[in-house]
């Protein structure tokens, strides 16, 4: 009977100290409610002889202890004797101790559980500076600035300017590791867009060097970086504006009636002309270096590597030339009638005839070629192949495109669409990109054999074709240039009113033959001229980035001040890339002598 009246007493003395009290007492026997029928959570404080009755009658072996709703808290809790708390505290962090880690957060989730919100509040009040830790300056107080430089080294230019602007230790780390030069440098090995303009304005000589005198400070590579931001920006802007500067090669001779097949680099333009011979322009000064000769038919096709010319003609034959000398160094008579097309790469070589078939080489070297097979079931003049390591690729004038397997030449599958023959196609990865005399152009997924949108807008036959991650250039024999927006071609919700970004119009005939790159378009025609279409360097366009130059002490902390002070307004484009740019393969001409 003390039992129950110590708590009816304890009971009456919680709730006048503002506490909840749920359970009831009856019989001698404490009734309590079902989800407080656990272990031990909370050592409940009481004063006098009735706090010790209480403590040895409630003991851990032999109760559940009470548990306060999880209502507000009205004041704070009173302790009438400030002594026992301190033992039961003391008591109760004993017993904490003594617990496994796993145990101590189960009992800590389950303490926390039973608190009111602004408690919660309290408790993530104390834990935040508790978990934050300025790893980025405790690493080289620990003699590892390396490894916090490897850390920020991961951040976009966003991020990297946010970090400067944190503390005079990351903006330490930061100029001291270079990271503004590192990051300009990931994306110079990552996009192709980024690492032509390196090139083109001669700063990637600055690039992936260690440090020395010559080499410019991180205030230098921070000011370049939106710089080079703005010049992409200005150079996708032109693109989708048509803004370009013009130039001409012009070809004609007195035998000359069209440019059939070209392809270029940084230094030179390599073209195929209907007067059997093969010029080598110089692609700055645009004048004539070298003529080569010996075809007896028009050139309508060629691709060239660091070594060889490769060139196949209306006469049957495929040539081989040395790049630098212009010797003939092979010619191979295998096909019957023209060679309208030729692909070559890693050792193997396609070509393909108006004799409806395709043939298969070994390339061991430029004078050791040999036919590994022939494939045949088109029932017209193959016009163009392409290939990697898993397909071959061709299409011809019978309307269809097939498939076969580059390891083994057996045939995979025939893609069925075209109303009329196929005259050009490009392929990489799993997409193929056709174009027809039918005026239209095909995508393809060459996995199901799906056409996965169709493109119109050409008036006349679709006579060549390229793609990139971003856009399909096409030429036809209406004399156009189209862009198309890839991505949105890929997109079945895109409407068709929205593919073509641009049509240029310059050239006066039929267009035989185009390349492109993320700077410009080089396209020949019929009217017996090479044009260069520029998009980087035009007049009030894409700026011109300078030279480092040495500077004083002085003028790098002025530069770097301006820097700091416009770090968080220059906009960062993120790479606008699929997860693998598709790089422009070597030129691949096509179609037949007219």
């Amino acid at each position: 009977m003390r039992e129950v009246n110590d708590v009816s007493k304890f009971a009456g003395r919680r709730r006048r100290a503002g506490f909840p009290f749920s359970q009831r007492v009856s019989g001698g026997i404490i009734n309590m409610e079902p989800e407080m029928e656990d272990k031990t959570v909370e050592l409940m404080t009481t004063s006098g002889m009735e706090s010790q009755t209480l403590v040895d009658d409630l003991s851990p072996k032999k109760t559940t202890v009470l548990k306060p709703t999880n209502g507000p808290v009205m004041g704070s809790r009173k302790r009438p004797s400030e002594g026992n708390y301190e033992k039961e505290k003391e008591h109760c962090i004993t017993l904490f101790d003594q617990w496994s880690e796993a145990d101590q957060v189960e009992f800590v989730e389950r303490l926390i559980s039973r608190m009111c919100h602004y408690q919660h509040g309290h408790i993530n009040s104390y834990l935040k500076p508790m978990l934050q830790r300025d790893f980025i300056t405790a690493l080289p107080a620990q003699g590892l600035d390396h490894i916090a430089e490897n850390i920020l080294s991961f951040l976009d230019a966003r991020s990297l300017c946010a970090a400067e602007l944190v503390c005079k230790e990351w903006q330490r780390v930061i100029s001291e590791g270079m990271l503004w030069k590192k990051l300009i440098e990931r994306m110079v090995r990552t996009d192709p867009l980024w690492k032509g303009l390196s090139e083109r304005h001669q700063w990637e000589k600055y690039l992936f060097k260690n440090r020395t005198s010559e080499i410019p400070p991180n205030s230098y590579y921070h000011s370049l970086y939106p710089k080079i931001i703005q010049d992409i920006e200005t150079i996708e802007a032109n693109w989708r504006c048509g803004r370009h500067n013009l130039q001409r090669i012009q070809c004609r001779s007195e035998n000359s009636k069209g440019v059939y097949c070209l392809q270029y680099d940084d230094e030179k333009i390599i073209s195929g002309l209907r007067d059997n011979s093969i010029k080598i322009w110089d692609k700055q000064t645009l004048e004539c270096l070298k003529v080569l000769t010996g075809h007896t038919g028009s050139v309508l096709c060629l691709q060239y590597d660091e070594r060889v010319i490769v060139t196949g003609s209306s006469d049957s034959t495929v040539r081989v030339w040395e790049v630098t000398t212009g010797e003939v160094l092979n010619t191979l008579i295998h096909h019957n009638e023209a060679v309208l097309h030729l692909r070559f790469a890693n050792g193997l070589m396609v070509t393909c005839s108006k004799d409806r078939s395709i043939a298969v080489w070994d390339m061991a070297s430029p004078t050791d070629i040999s036919l590994r097979r022939v494939l045949v079931g088109h029932r017209a003049a193959v016009n163009v192949v392409d290939f990697d390591d898993k397909y071959i690729v061709s299409a011809s004038g019978d309307r269809t495109i097939k498939v076969w397997s580059t390891s083994t030449c057996e045939f995979v599958r025939t893609l069925n669409g075209h109303k009329r023959g196929i005259a050009c196609l490009q392929y990489r990865d799993r997409l193929v990109v056709s174009g027809s005399s039918d005026n239209t152009i095909r995508l393809w997924d060459i996995e199901c054999g799906a056409c996965l949108r169709v493109l119109e807008g050409h008036e006349e036959l679709v006579r060549c074709i390229r793609f990139d991650n971003k856009r399909i250039v096409s030429g036809a024999y209406d004399g156009k240039i189209k862009v198309w927006d890839l991505q949105a071609a890929l997109d079945p919700r895109a409407p068709a009113s929205t593919l073509c970004l641009r049509t240029l119009v310059e050239h006066s005939g039929r267009v035989f033959r185009l390349q492109f790159d993320e700077f410009q378009i080089i396209s020949s025609s019929h009217d017996d001229t090479i044009l260069i279409w520029d998009f980087l360097n035009i007049a009030g366009g894409a700026m011109q980035l300078t030279l480092y130059r040495r500077k004083s002490r002085a003028d790098w902390l002025m530069g770097a001040s301006v820097v700091k002070r416009s770090a968080s307004s220059f906009f960062f484009l993120p790479p606008c890339h699929l997860s693998v740019h598709l790089p422009l393969s070597p030129l691949i001409p096509v179609l037949t002598d007219s």
